[in-house]
C-alpha cells in the first residue's frame, strides 16, 4: 500500500519523458482520465506540466530531451537527504545520472542508474511532498522492477533504501517475485515488487532492467480498450492474478510501459 505521507523509501512522485508532450497528454487523459496542466510560462509548445485526477496531482510530464533515451516513466522515492542517498548509491555500485539539485523551494532531487542499468530517482521534499492522490482509480498503486538479476537488485536497493523483502514462488520454477517493504514499516505497507526475467524478455530496454508504474483502474478490460484505441499496445494480459486483481502490461504510443490493475475488492 502506497500513501501520500512523506515516508523514506516510499514512491512519492513519477514523471514521464515523452517525445511528443501534447500526444502523451491526450493519451493518458483518455486512458486514465487525467487532466493535463501545462507549466506556467510553457506557452504553446507545452514542454511540460502536471497530470491531475479529480483536482489532485498524480504525475508529471516533460519533453524527452536526452539523446538516444527511450520514452519511459521515472519513479521517485522519498528520502530525507538526497546527498546522503547519492553517496549510498555510489557506494553500492550505482551511478549518478543527475546530481542532487534544488527545484526552487519545492524540494531536492537526483536521478541514478542501479548497477545493472535500471533508472530511478529520489526526492527530498521541501514545500512539495509529491503525489496528492494514490491507491485510487487513475493513480499509482504499485511499482515494479523487471530485472535479469533479482538478487543483485535486492542487495543494491536494500543497501540504498533499507528495503526488506518477502518472496513468493513464481509458477513453472521461474524464481520468486520479491515484495518490497520500506524500512521500518509493516508488511501491509508493501509498495512494490521485483520480477526476475531473462534478458531476452527485457527487449523494451535493450536487455537492461527497468521500473514501471502500476495504475489503479476501475475496469481493466475497459482500460485496455482505451489503450489500443489510442494507439498503445498490450504486452501481457489481461489476466487475473490470484490475491491481486485483474491486470495488463501496456505500452503507450511512444514506447513507455505501465500496468493497469483493477484490484480485488477488499
Amino acid at each position: 500500500m502506497i500513501t501520500t505521507e512523506p515516508t523514506p523509501g516510499v514512491p512519492c512522485w513519477l514523471d514521464l519523458g515523452a517525445p511528443d508532450v501534447p500526444a502523451a497528454a491526450a493519451f493518458y487523459g483518455t486512458v486514465l482520465g487525467w487532466q493535463y496542466e501545462p507549466m506556467e510560462g510553457g506557452g504553446e509548445d507545452m514542454e511540460g506540466g502536471m497530470f491531475r485526477r479529480d483536482g489532485k496531482t498524480v504525475a508529471g510530464l516533460g519533453k524527452l530531451t536526452e539523446e538516444g533515451a527511450r520514452s519511459a516513466w521515472m519513479i521517485y522515492y522519498n528520502v530525507a537527504d538526497a546527498d546522503a542517498t547519492t553517496q549510498a548509491v555510489e557506494k553500492a555500485g550505482g551511478t549518478v545520472r543527475v546530481p542532487p539539485r534544488d527545484l526552487g523551494d519545492w524540494g531536492r532531487m537526483a536521478q541514478f542508474n542501479d548497477p545493472q542499468g535500471g533508472q530511478f530517482a529520489v526526492w527530498q521534499p521541501g514545500t512539495d511532498a509529491g503525489m496528492e492522490l494514490v491507491e485510487k482509480p487513475g493513480s499509482l498503486s504499485w511499482t515494479e522492477l523487471y530485472t535479469s538479476d533479482a538478487d543483485a537488485a535486492k542487495k543494491f536497493y536494500g543497501d540504498v533504501f533499507g528495503w526488506s523483502y518477502s518472496d513468493m514462488a513464481l509458477p513453472d520454477d521461474a524464481g520468486a517475485y520479491s515484495l518490497i517493504t520500506p524500512e521500518g514499516l509493516p508488511e501491509e505497507r508493501m509498495q512494490g515488487g521485483i520480477m526476475p526475467l531473462p534478458e531476452e524478455a527485457l527487449a523494451l530496454n535493450n536487455g537492461k532492467p527497468y521500473w514501471h508504474p502500476v495504475f489503479n483502474v476501475e475496469d481493466c478490460d475497459a482500460a485496455i480498450a482505451r489503450v489500443t484505441a489510442s494507439g498503445g499496445t498490450v504486452q501481457m494480459g489481461p489476466e487475473d492474478a490470484e490475491g491481486v486483481g485483474r491486470l495488463a502490461v501496456c505500452v503507450d504510443p511512444s514506447g513507455a510501459d505501465f500496468v493497469v490493475l483493477k484490484p480485488l475488492e477488499s
